[in-house]
């Protein structure tokens, strides 16, 4: 059985663009949500945004492996960072590559989950890191932006390679997809 959605790949204009706020939680985001997360669990991933399932919506569903099991978060915001941390990071929007990329070691999210609370938590090292990598979607941001000049250069040789090896996009998607309002 394959996954519900295809994750879109670089160079999917889709992964490029600011996503919506979302303004409805109902059952059909909350299948959203868990579509996604087979998807995620499939590729396998720790995080994926709505954008990369071809949804425009600011939300991201994650695992940690901590025991607490696949997650959403709705309209994140980090209202707050400090430090910085270098962590090998990669993406399954960009697969099979990873660099060294320098975050905010520390941070403070707000957003909202599958039941309509107010979330508000602090996150740092590694779990800070997949938020920021995963807000980052939403804002229409790929981890290649996050890269020095040394590693871009390298990257877009890989991008190419990585493109040109890439078989050609699906004429339907997997699953209809739906507009959430």
């Amino acid at each position: 059985m394959s996954a519900p959605y295809a994750i879109r790949i670089v160079g999917d204009p889709v992964l490029t663009q600011r996503a919506s706020e979302v303004t409805e939680i109902d059952a059909r985001l909350a299948k959203l949500v868990d579509d996604m997360l087979e998807t995620m669990y499939d590729a396998p991933g720790v995080g994926l945004a709505a954008p990369q399932a071809g949804v425009q919506k600011r939300f991201f569903v994650y695992d940690l492996g901590d025991g607490e099991g696949g997650r959403v978060l709705i309209n994140p915001v980090i209202t707050e960072s400090s430090g910085e941390w270098e962590f090998t990071e990669g993406c399954l929007s960009v697969p099979g590559l990873h660099w060294d990329i320098v975050r905010p070691k520390e941070i403070h999210v707000t957003g909202i989950d599958l039941d309509g609370n107010e979330v508000s938590f602090e996150a740092d090292e590694y779990v800070a890191r997949v938020f920021q990598h995963e807000l980052d979607h939403l804002d229409g941001v790929l981890l290649l932006e996050r890269l020095d000049e040394d590693q871009r250069r390298d990257a877009k040789r890989a991008v190419r390679q990585l493109q040109m090896a890439a078989p050609a996009p699906e004429a339907e998607p997997k699953r209809s997809l739906f507009r959430l309002r």
